[in-house]
C-alpha cells in the first residue's frame, strides 16, 4: 500500500496536462470500441472465434463490451483509472492473442498492442492531476 502511495505522490508532482488529455482521449477510444462492439455484436463474435474453440465465448462475449465501454468512461474522467486499466489489460492480452492466432491484419494487432502499451503506462503513472481521482482525494 506504502508503495502505490509513493508512486501516487510521485506521478501527481511530475502530471502534465498533455497526458491527462491523451488519458481522456484513450478512454472515449475505449468506450466508442465498446459501443461498436454492442452495435455490431456479430463482428465481435467473429474477432473472438479462435479463442472460442477453448471455451468461455459467450462470457467474452458479454464482458468485453461493457468493460469497455464503463472502463472507457472510468478512464476519461480519472475515476478508479488504474482499476479500469486492469480490467482492460486481459482484454487486449487477448485482443493481441487474438490478432497473432487469427487472420486479422497488421493494423488490428498494432491498435492492440499500443491500447495494451496505453493501459500498461496509466495502470502504473494513474490518473493524474485533472482526474476525478485527484479531485476525491483532495477534498477528503
Amino acid at each position: 500500500m506504502e508503495s502505490v502511495k509513493k508512486m501516487n505522490k510521485w506521478a501527481n508532482s511530475h502530471t502534465y496536462f498533455s497526458l491527462d488529455l491523451f488519458r481522456i482521449v484513450f478512454g472515449v477510444f475505449l468506450f466508442m470500441k465498446g459501443i461498436s462492439f454492442v452495435s455490431n455484436a456479430h463482428y465481435l463474435q467473429e474477432l473472438i472465434s479462435p479463442i472460442d474453440r477453448f471455451g468461455g465465448g459467450m462470457f467474452l462475449l458479454h464482458y468485453i463490451a461493457p468493460a469497455h465501454m464503463i472502463g472507457g468512461i472510468m478512464i476519461a474522467f480519472g475515476l478508479l483509472t488504474r482499476w479500469a486499466t486492469a480490467a482492460q489489460i486481459p482484454i487486449l492480452l487477448g485482443a493481441v492473442f487474438v490478432n497473432i492466432l487469427g487472420t486479422r491484419t497488421s493494423e488490428h494487432l498494432i491498435v492492440a498492442l499500443i491500447a495494451l502499451l496505453v493501459c500498461i503506462f496509466f495502470f502504473v503513472y494513474g490518473s493524474g492531476k485533472h482526474s476525478a481521482d485527484y479531485y476525491f482525494k483532495m477534498n477528503q
